[in-house]
C-alpha cells in the first residue's frame, strides 16, 4: 500500500451515450483528467462551472460510478479493486459531504441515527455510554450543542446544522480524505466560514485532507491550498490556490477570477453575468476538436480550432493546457 501519494488520477475518462435512435452520440462527462494528492494533508478545490465534470470526478473517486476508461489509485491501489477487497476499510478511509444538507437524511428518523449508525458500522464504540460520550464529542468538535440538534428530526434544524451534523460524522470516523462537493451551497453566508473553518481544522488537527468541489472561487480561495479548475470535463489548469488567483495563466481561469465578488456592486455584476452560462449553453458549446475553450477565449488561435493543448508545466507545480504557453 506504500506510495508517494494519497489519491491519483490518471487519465480518467467518464462517457456517456445520450441522444435517441438515430441522434445516439457519445458525450465525455470528463476526459484525460490526471490529479494527485500528496500524503501530506491538503485542502484541493475543484473549480469549474455547471457541467464541468467536477460532481462525476467525485462520484468516480467514491467508487460510486466506475471511469470508462483511466485509473484511480489510492495509496497506490486502484480503488475499484480495494472496494472488491475490503469496501469498509475504503469507506471508513474516504467520507463525502454533499451539496444537499436535507436529502442525506431518511425524514423519519432523528437524526441522531447518522451518527450512531457510523459507530456501529465502524465499530468505534464498545457500549452505549461509550457511544453517547463520542457522539457529544463530535457535536461540541463541529460548534453544535447536544442538547439542541440530538432527538430532532432533519426539517427541525437548519441546513447549517445538517451540514454541521455530516461534519460531526467525518469527526467521527476520522477518515484520511473528504470528498465535499458543494458543501456550502445551500446554507447562510453567516453559517459558511463556520463550516469552512472546520475542514481547515480537521487538515491541521487530524490530519484529514479534503477535495473541495465548488463553482465558487471565493470559498475556494478562502480554504483550499491549490486548485484543479475544469472546463467542459478537462484539466486546464493547476497550481496553488495563492498562485492561480494572483496569476491566472489560462483565459478561462482568468475568467473565473474576475467573477469573484469585487467591492464596487455595479463591477460585481458585470463580471458575474459575463460567468453565468447555463448548462444547456455548455452543452452546445463544448468542441469536438481542439481547445475546449475555443469558442468563448478572447485570445483563440487558427490552431486552437484544430489541436486539443496538452497540459504543460509552465512553472514549478503549476500545469497549465494553453497554446499560449507551448
Amino acid at each position: 500500500m506504500g506510495s508517494s501519494y494519497l489519491l491519483s488520477l490518471e487519465n480518467v475518462t467518464k462517457s456517456y451515450v445520450v441522444g435517441g435512435f438515430y441522434s445516439r452520440r457519445v458525450i465525455n462527462a470528463v476526459e484525460e483528467v490526471s490529479f494527485k494528492l500528496p500524503q501530506e494533508p491538503i485542502v484541493t478545490a475543484l473549480v469549474g462551472e455547471s457541467g464541468s465534470g467536477k460532481t462525476t470526478i467525485a462520484r468516480i473517486i467514491l467508487g460510486l460510478i466506475k471511469p470508462t476508461s483511466g485509473k484511480v489509485l489510492y495509496k497506490g491501489r486502484d480503488v475499484f479493486e480495494i472496494l472488491k477487497e475490503n469496501s469498509l476499510w475504503y469507506r471508513k478511509e474516504v467520507q463525502a459531504i454533499f451539496q444537499d444538507p436535507y436529502e442525506v437524511y431518511n425524514p423519519f428518523y432523528r437524526v441522531d441515527r447518522v451518527l450512531k449508525v457510523a459507530i456501529k458500522k465502524f465499530n468505534l464504540a464498545q457500549d452505549e455510554r461509550e457511544a453517547t460520550e463520542l457522539i457529544n464529542q463530535a457535536l461540541e468538535a463541529v460548534g453544535l450543542r447536544p442538547q439542541d440538534v440530538l432527538g430532532r428530526y432533519p426539517h427541525q434544524l437548519s441546513g447549517g446544522e445538517r451540514q454541521r451534523l455530516m461534519l460531526a460524522r467525518a469527526f467521527l470516523i476520522k477518515p484520511r480524505l473528504i470528498v465535499a462537493d458543494e458543501p456550502v451551497s445551500m446554507i447562510d453566508v453567516s453559517l459558511k466560514a463556520i463550516f469552512l473553518e472546520h475542514l481547515k481544522l480537521f487538515k491541521e488537527k487530524f490530519g484529514i485532507s479534503c477535495i473541495y468541489i465548488t463553482h465558487d472561487l471565493n470559498t475556494a480561495n478562502y480554504v483550499a491550498d491549490n486548485v484543479v479548475v475544469l472546463n467542459y470535463g478537462r484539466v486546464v489548469e493547476i497550481g496553488e490556490m495563492s498562485t492561480i488567483v494572483n496569476k491566472p495563466l489560462h483565459p478561462y481561469t482568468a475568467l473565473l477570477i474576475n467573477s469573484i465578488l469585487l467591492p464596487d456592486p455595479k463591477a460585481r455584476s458585470s463580471a458575474r453575468s459575463s460567468f453565468r452560462v447555463s448548462e444547456s449553453t455548455l452543452r452546445e458549446l463544448r468542441p469536438r476538436v481542439g481547445c475546449v475553450y475555443q469558442q468563448r477565449c478572447p485570445k483563440a488561435m487558427d490552431k486552437c480550432f484544430k489541436e486539443r493543448p496538452p497540459l504543460v508545466e509552465v512553472q514549478k507545480d503549476h500545469f497549465v493546457a494553453c497554446f499560449l504557453y507551448q
